[in-house]
């Protein structure tokens, strides 16, 4: 292992001298097997683990045993998402890849609607022109479980050391974390990381200087003014657009509870549970607008900040639901549409119908803002 390696060994992806033994351990793990029983398998075969997890784990080894490259993985993970889509989704659609060159490392900073599909969405559109997949950062929150962490470090997934709290062991962290981010561009890796920690469950997407911080920190070390050094990591905004807001109604219920109750505090496996719904509920028509690289010298995070949100907002693809929500009645919309989302959102109960609406309502206000055509659809 290199010395570059085992510098970030404890938050990088595996390589693929990894990847066997990753594999194996996921055979090998009961919880893990239970879950790919529960939703492959027959009820009346899953709920036996003497039947099932025999019959689950000769199959993976089967499906597993010419897996050994980080490559490989990503083939498997694409042919999963090949079949997500056809199952999950009218279509999803991509616009600003032909813009990007195929050879060069950028980093991808993103809204967040969805814990996992943001991510394995970008790499969709990426792998389907042609172009490197990214590395992916993601939160130690969502690492409790062994099997997830296994999961994630075999898909390219960095990790975010969010539980870091003592203010030296913080830095530290996202010292190394801007490093890490800095060596895998330089070294032709992209990277995708949200515009902030956790998803915009108001639907308004907003960047957080603080991450644009974070990235200088390295910057900083190398003694060069934040303008130029962010001009080298070729951060492209990227704008996803669900026609069907994942996990709509578990993310009204968290904001209902903390305008009446205050604190929000998940319960265990909530994460989990929300990565699931997000994989398996109907999204309808997805789009992914990659921007154009920031190349502007933007001398301060909340310059850089506003810039990445214009391009955002600027390039969000407003679906039927979000003019509907937003009050445009001069918006051209397909009866069947107006019908699907009313459906929708009748099945919503009755306290939080505003929070959800609110969700579709506000790219649209947002975009009106700053393009006074936003009506035209």
């Amino acid at each position: 292992m290199s010395e570059l390696e085992d510098k970030y060994a404890d938050i990088r992806p595996y390589n693929d001298d990894e990847v066997a033994a990753s594999l194996t351990r996921l055979i090998n793990d009961d919880a893990f097997i239970d879950v790919i029983a529960k939703y492959n398998l027959p009820r009346f075969l899953s709920v036996v683990p003497f039947i099932a997890r025999p019959m689950v784990r000769s199959q993976l080894r089967k499906k597993w045993g010419k897996v050994s490259t980080v490559e490989d993985v990503q083939n498997e993970v694409a042919q999963y998402l090949d079949k997500l889509v056809k199952r999950t989704t009218s279509k999803v659609t991509f616009s600003g890849l032909d813009q990007l060159d195929a050879n060069q490392a950028y980093l991808f900073i993103s809204n967040h609607r969805d814990i996992v599909l943001d991510p394995a969405l970008v790499n969709w559109g990426l792998y389907q022109h042609k172009m490197k997949t990214v590395r992916i950062a993601i939160g130690d929150n969502l690492l409790q479980i062994p099997y997830i962490t296994e999961l994630m470090r075999l898909n390219k997934s960095f990790i975010v050391k969010r539980s870091a709290k003592a203010p030296k062991e913080m830095l530290k962290a996202l010292t190394q974390l801007s490093s890490y981010i800095y060596d895998s561009l330089i070294g032709g890796n992209s990277i995708w990381i949200a515009q902030k920690e956790g998803r915009a469950k108001d639907g308004f997407d907003q960047t957080d200087p603080a991450l644009l911080k974070m990235l200088q920190l390295n910057g900083r070390k190398q003694k060069k003014e934040f303008g130029d050094y962010i001009k080298e990591l070729k951060i492209v905004p990227v704008s996803i657009s669900y026609q069907y807001e994942p996990c709509a109604i578990a993310k009204a219920k968290e904001l209902y509870h903390k305008q009446h109750h205050g604190e929000y505090v998940k319960s265990a496996g909530e994460d989990i549970a929300s990565i699931v719904e997000g994989f398996s509920t109907a999204k309808g028509h997805v789009h992914l607008a990659f921007g154009q690289p920031i190349e502007s010298k933007c001398d301060s995070a909340e310059e850089l900040a506003k810039t990445i949100d214009r391009q955002i907002i600027g390039s969000f693809y407003l679906h039927p639901g979000n003019y509907i929500a937003g009050g445009c009645k001069e918006a051209v919309i397909d009866s069947p549409d107006t019908a699907t989302f009313e459906q929708r959102i009748a099945c919503v109960p009755e306290e939080l119908k505003p929070l959800v609406l609110a969700m579709y309502a506000k790219p649209f206000h947002r975009k009106t803002e700053i393009n006074t055509n936003s009506c035209e659809y």
